[in-house]
């Protein structure tokens, strides 16, 4: 396995002060390397949601210290975050947040083209070969909705793909799936870490998918009871 560390959490802590003071992350550390498919489990409530929205930057109100790719995103202005957050962040969610006035082929090249690295040819035939791992370039030029449901979360993990993220961070992507869907997008992941050496950190209430990852880190009243 890989040595290298993609994303460190250093005693994470976070408080919720409405309308009184509740700590509902407690000294959250672990560490994930290069190519890790890692699940984290837990009870609803238990804060792997808010764990989640702390790793990716989006929250930035907690203590402690939270490192992606080795740099510390302590102190980090807004603006230098959300760089951080399209160049080296994939995301899929639960619900796919396709845009339909767009056909499948634009979905994926959003991020890309709001990233500005490369010219559109080159995002374009960058968003052709996600869609080619994926197994569903021939629906490039749908809207997403003549799309199935795992055809969906697929176009949203080739879309998580498009700026080769040294992570894609995922909040229950198999949540609105059936078992059949839900194995699919589990064989894509598997094989991003086996083929792409992607490294994958999936919230998930789905235990069967959960016991099929290389590590589980289970959460129980904001604390990791193990990993």
């Amino acid at each position: 396995m890989s040595s290298k560390i993609v994303l460190e959490s250093k005693l994470i802590s976070k408080h919720f002060h409405d309308p009184v003071d509740i700590k509902v992350l407690h000294d959250i550390t672990f560490s994930i390397r290069e190519s890790e498919f890692v699940s984290v489990i837990g009870k609803s409530g238990c804060g792997k949601s808010t764990l989640l929205y702390i790793l990716s930057t989006m929250d930035t109100d907690y203590e402690g210290e939270l490192l992606i790719d080795g740099i510390s995103m302590q102190d980090k202005k807004e603006a230098q975050l959300a760089k951080v957050r399209n160049e080296k962040i994939g995301f899929v969610f639960q619900f796919h947040y396709l845009l339909n006035e767009f056909n499948v082929l634009r979905n994926v090249m959003l991020p890309g083209l709001k990233l500005g690295k490369y010219s559109n040819e080159e995002i374009e035939h960058r968003a052709i070969e996600k869609l080619k791992i994926l197994g569903i370039e021939n629906e490039a030029l749908k809207k997403p909705n003549q799309l199935s449901g795992g055809q969906k979360q697929r176009v949203a993990i080739a879309r998580a793909l498009i700026n080769d993220p040294i992570i894609i961070m995922g909040d229950e992507p198999t949540g609105n799936l059936d078992k059949k869907n839900s194995q699919i997008v589990f064989d894509v992941f598997r094989e991003l870490t086996h083929e792409a050496k992607q490294t994958l950190l999936i919230v998930t209430h789905d235990p069967e998918f959960a016991q099929k990852t290389d590590r589980i880190i289970e959460m129980e009243d904001g604390r990791i009871i193990r990993q």
